[in-house]
């Protein structure tokens, strides 16, 4: 019988042993009775739980019985008193029937139990609580009986439904393990049938074997302080072979436990080789059936970048179903390894075997996969390089086709220079393309190693001669943009000696213009002697050389931008516009020069004539005596001062002056000046002419 299975009952606490002992060490059984009605069935059920737990040989020893009546009524306490005769009549040596203290002293008379000693086959005394310390010592009874001794029937309760429940799964258990264990010693066949039933226990032994020590743990603890009266003693102490039986469990347990766990690493490293056995043959014959398969099949590169890209896309989809094969080479390669740590001499030869056969089938599709990449990738660059290179020649070729109408020479210069860019460009893009050409050429020369005896001649020639054809086609258009380039090149720098022959006339013109104004602005002075004036003559001469030459550098550049426009058949602008101008403003400048001249020259001679006459000496009026010569004077002088009023007039009809207004009033009040002088010079030697006949 178990405790859980009449928990309920055992609950109520209708009898207990508390663990004390009488004189005699037999154990006191206590029937606590109660006000409410006891059912015998369920006091008949608790007693035969109870006495099933004591040794025999401390059942031998008798037992006490405490009937505890002093709340319950006589009819009751003599019921339980006889039924302890048909329950326990050889186990009970001594039945104490605690009395209450003012009752059932008629009720004695009438029954005296110790008359019926025989009969009953035990003695029954009534006492009061306060002397059952007569036949029990106080350390023995329990605090309800006046005693010292600590009971707790709920704690004692769950102690003793973990010690059944872990006596019945160590029992169980153990003949779970005795069964495997047993199993494993029989032949290949029936050990494997049995394992194969039997493998796994019905419970944890190792929750079992922890549940064990616990208890254990706890049943040492109580015995060793139940020596000072601290803690009360239990039913499941040493005495009633708790104690050893648990550790007898525990041993047996530990025993067939180290057994099943040998059985089990046995089983587990036969089944793990078999496992092993079985995945390295599914990855050789995978690698070597549809992987190789799969890799056989491809071979080409490409004609273009797309091409090439969804070649590599295809070659990615292979490469993904071989790198789950790969991930289940590392961990087969682990479990190997382990095993080979592990280190039994019968498996290490076959696990060697099986880890060389799986490395050299593995590492050779990788090594085929890691070529085929490479040779996509290097295929992939190269149409890259091809494509850039077309894109360059196109855009360099339709530079070259459009007509060159530049606005100056710095847009030509700029043109130029991006033309020679695009040119050193191509040039790199053509040599960047025949060393990817011929790295890939490299590549495919190695590829029939890869080939598993396949003949692949015929698409490796395929794949040479598209990249040899791609070469040589971007060679020849490399070469006919040469061409061209050289063409337009020349025909640039003669437009660059056009615009600069443009722009130096125009220039040329400008400087014309220039010296035009300076010399109407600034070229005013007359001298204010012979000697000043012929040196202004001669500066302005100097002055028309420098115009002239620039004159005849700006006829010569529009003699070459002829010359250059019929060598590229255009039409120059300089032609119907900066020669007539360059001619008008020459044109101006000859007349004004000429004016210049022209007053220069009267002024030296005005000039020269005075101060000749001014100069000489009254001394000699035979110098004089001719007076035309002040009348030339006077004469040259009017004439060179109307001259000043008068402007410049050019063929177009427009005027100009010499200088402003000011400078010309300056210029015409110092020849008035001379003028005067040269009068009064002419009146001084008249009056000496008129006194002489007077005299």
């Amino acid at each position: 019988m178990e405790a859980s299975v009449i928990l309920p009952i055992l609950k109520k606490k209708l009898a207990f042993l508390s663990g004390g002992k009488d004189r005699r060490s037999g154990l006191i059984l206590t029937i606590p009775l109660c006000l409410e009605q006891t059912s015998m069935d369920e006091l008949s059920v608790t007693l035969d739980y109870l006495l099933s737990i004591p040794s025999e040989k401390c059942k031998a020893r008798g037992f006490t019985v405490i009937v505890d009546g002093r709340k319950s009524q006589w009819n009751v306490v003599k019921t339980v008193v006889l039924m302890l005769q048909n329950v326990v009549p050889a186990e009970v040596s001594l039945v104490c029937v605690v009395k209450p203290d003012e009752f059932w002293d008629k009720k004695v008379t009438h029954f005296c139990f110790w008359k019926e000693k025989d009969r009953l086959g035990f003695e029954v005394i009534l006492v009061s609580a306060n002397k059952l310390t007569r036949y029990i010592e106080p350390c023995q009874l329990t605090e309800d009986f006046g005693g010292t001794l600590t009971y707790d029937h709920m704690d004692w309760l769950n102690k003793r439904l973990v010690f059944e429940k872990f006596t019945k799964e160590s029992t169980s258990l153990l003949d779970e393990l005795a069964l495997i264990n047993n199993g494993s010693d029989k032949g290949t066949q029936e050990r494997e049938r049995s394992i194969d039933l039997n493998f796994l226990p019905s419970v944890d032994p190792e929750t079992v074997l922890q549940t064990g020590h616990e208890l254990l743990s706890e049943l040492q603890q109580r015995r060793f302080n139940g020596s000072d009266g601290g803690v009360s003693w239990s039913p499941m102490d040493d005495e009633l072979l708790a104690q050893p039986q648990v550790m007898k469990l525990l041993d047996s347990l530990r025993e067939q436990y180290t057994r099943y766990q040998e059985v089990c690493r046995q089983r587990s490293k036969r089944t793990q080789l078999e496992e092993i056995q079985q995945k390295v043959m599914q990855v050789v014959n995978w690698l070597e059936g549809p992987g190789s398969e799969q890799l056989r099949t491809q071979w080409g590169i490409g004609d273009s970048i797309r091409a090439s890209q969804a070649l590599q896309q295809k070659h990615e989809e292979i490469e993904s179903q071989h790198s789950e094969w790969f991930a289940v080479y590392v961990e087969l390669n682990q479990q190997i390894a382990a095993l080979l740590n592990a280190g039994d001499e019968e498996d290490l030869v076959e696990l060697k075997a099986l880890q060389q056969q799986l490395s050299d089938v593995c590492y050779r599709q990788a090594s085929q996969l890691e070529f085929r990449q490479n040779l996509l990738q290097a295929a992939l660059e190269f149409h890259s390089v091809a494509q850039d290179l077309s894109q360059q020649l196109d855009g360099l070729l339709g530079m070259l086709c459009v007509d060159v109408a530049p606005a100056d020479g710095a847009s030509i210069q700029q043109t130029l220079k991006l033309l020679e860019e695009k040119l050193k460009s191509v040039d790199l893009g053509l040599q960047g393309l025949r060393e990817k050409g011929q790295s890939l050429l490299d590549q495919i020369s190695n590829q029939a190693s890869w080939a598993y005896g396949k003949d692949v001649t015929i698409e490796n020639k395929e794949n040479v001669d598209h990249i040899q054809g791609v070469m040589e086609d971007m060679q020849l258009r490399k070469q006919r943009c040469e061409d061209m380039v050289d063409v337009r090149r020349l025909k640039m720098l003669q437009m660059v000696q056009l615009f600069k022959c443009e722009e130096d006339a125009a220039q040329a013109v400008e400087w014309l213009s220039e010296l035009l104004d300076a010399l109407l602005k600034t070229h005013i002075r007359l001298g204010d002697d012979a000697q000043e004036t012929k040196v202004l003559l001669e500066k302005h001469r100097k002055f028309v050389d420098v115009a002239q030459s620039t004159y005849d550098y700006g006829r010569q550049l529009l003699q070459a931008t002829v010359v250059l426009c019929q060598s590229l058949r255009c039409t120059s602008r300089s032609s119907g516009d900066t020669l007539p101008r360059l001619n008008r403003v020459w044109k101006q400048f000859t007349i004004t020069s000429e004016e210049r001249v022209h007053r220069l020259e009267t002024a030296v001679a005005f000039h020269s004539s005075a101060e000749k006459i001014l100069q000489e000496c009254p001394e000699q009026p035979e110098a004089f005596n001719e007076m035309e010569q002040f009348d030339e004077i006077e004469a040259v002088g009017k004439s060179l001062l109307d001259r000043l009023t008068v402007p410049v007039v050019y063929p177009d009809g427009s005027e100009q002056y010499f200088g402003s207004p000011s400078d010309m009033a300056s210029a015409a009040e110092h020849i008035r000046e001379k003028m005067k002088l040269v009068s009064l010079k002419k009146q001084q030697l008249r009056q000496p002419e008129d006194t002489a006949p007077e005299s």
